[in-house]
């Protein structure tokens, strides 16, 4: 049973299962972060009682705070096999411009081509992400001090026009590497016949695109915000 988890099958399966559980978190994470829209349709951002509010309560449940370290190992696990994976494939089909042949395969779209350099981007805004949030909130909370305003986290977080855009950047690669890590994240996991596969091509272009349209309508909403506070 151990050999499995050394083989290439096994180490791709691990990194489709953590990959899936990390398709689940950003599902959670985008439906909290568009409370903070639907706050500003109603006229309740910032309020005590917005749904933004209770969202972020609800993350700061004991439960919840749990999953933090879990989720951290996703992440850890997710890219640690990533590189393993690339560098196989790197040495055992001549290098990084093995791609550069007259037989390329169909099935090899440009987002599958640079998956390594789309998830370098990810994880590095991620980090960029983490002191602007997680810094001030659960981290706060964690050292039994009082977690930031959220509100307040968004305006200044989204503020300023470039940081605004080093986010849509971060959206676009995680657009991008979702393009072909949720269909084959199924595939891996036995959902590649014919007739599925297909349909999981698909559903990874619409998933892919309500993760990118979702946070980034948050990042200019809450920089419309901020500007009606310092207007």
């Amino acid at each position: 049973m151990a050999n499995i988890f050394k083989s290439s099958i096994g180490k791709k399966l691990i990194m489709s299962i953590s990959g899936l559980f990390l398709i689940l978190f950003l599902l959670l994470h985008l439906t909290i972060n568009f409370f903070s829209v639907i706050d500003s349709i109603t006229n309740d951002f910032g309020a005590p009682d917005g749904l933004f509010q209770m969202g972020c309560d609800f993350m700061s449940l004991p439960i919840i705070t749990v999953m933090v370290p879990i989720l951290a190992l996703g992440f850890i696990i997710h890219i640690m096999y990533a590189c393993i994976l690339t560098i196989s494939n790197l040495c055992s089909r001549g290098g990084y411009f093995r791609y550069k042949v007259s037989s390329n395969a169909k099935t090899d779209s440009w987002a599958s081509k640079n998956m390594l350099a789309l998830g370098i981007i990810v994880l590095g805004l991620l980090v960029f992400h983490l002191t602007h949030f997680w810094a001030d909130m659960q981290l706060q909370e964690w050292m039994g001090k009082e977690a930031d305003n959220p509100y307040d986290l968004l305006t200044t977080t989204f503020g300023t026009w470039w940081q605004v855009a080093i986010y849509v950047v971060w959206f676009g690669a995680l657009w991008f590497h979702l393009t072909h890590g949720f269909w084959s994240a199924f595939q891996t996991i036995g959902w590649n016949n014919k007739i599925w596969i297909g349909r999981l091509k698909v559903l990874a272009y619409i998933f892919a695109t309500l993760i990118f349209l979702g946070f980034t309508t948050v990042a200019i909403n809450s920089y419309m915000e901020a500007l009606k506070i310092g207007a």
